[in-house]
């Protein structure tokens, strides 16, 4: 069975570009007005970082993941055949690194949605599976067909590089997307994590 769905996504705190982008600018533009196009060697300068216009547009990052998953009618398992993020995070400072961030949280998400889990014994308070042999990762034969695209937006977000944050945008939405391409295609709704076989031989 299969089924393709998404899923809203939003990053709430990696605005690290955001923050200490324009102290790096203000710091630039000081050194170069200071001393010009040819610095001596050495030369150094201080700057004051500008004030953050703090107007009615939002520095959120936001995004939608689309899942397609097939699920064994037999075993009940999940296995994402394919996998797509699309994202507003504002100006892309280095596409190469961006899309390898994005698609790096989106597999990490596949791997929260069905394979991660933590188990505690009761007894100590230890986490008894504490390495890879026994806490399972997505390897690259999970990783089936996943892209990440985003956004070219005309107009520039607060901040003098007018860049949001996408450090966790690809992780967040994709757990719900896989959920919710798991339910449309079986009927089951599954509330908590991993999707293991099991939640879905009824």
């Amino acid at each position: 069975m299969t089924r393709a769905c998404r899923a809203p996504t939003n990053a709430g705190g990696s605005f690290g570009t955001v923050s200490w982008g324009a102290a790096i600018v203000a710091a630039a533009e000081a050194f170069c007005n200071q001393h010009g196009a040819h610095p001596r060697p050495g030369a150094e300068t201080e700057a004051q970082a500008p004030e953050v216009n703090d107007d009615a547009r939002s520095r959120h990052s936001f995004g939608a993941q689309f899942a397609e998953v097939r699920v064994n009618a037999a075993t009940g398992e999940i296995r994402v055949s394919r996998m797509l993020g699309v994202f507003s995070v504002g100006r892309i400072i280095n596409p190469v690194t961006a899309r390898s961030q994005f698609i790096g949280g989106m597999t990490m998400g596949i791997g929260m949605a069905l394979h991660e889990h933590g188990v505690m014994d009761p007894r100590f308070g230890t986490i008894v599976n504490h390495d890879f042999a026994d806490y399972h990762i997505p390897t690259c034969a999970d990783i089936e067909d996943i892209d990440a695209i985003w956004l070219e937006e005309p107009e520039a977000p607060p901040g003098v590089l007018g860049a949001r944050g996408l450090g966790e945008i690809g992780i967040v939405g994709a757990a719900a997307a896989i959920a919710n391409a798991a339910y449309h295609a079986t009927g089951v709704r599954a509330r908590s994590l991993p999707l293991t076989p099991d939640a879905f031989l009824t």
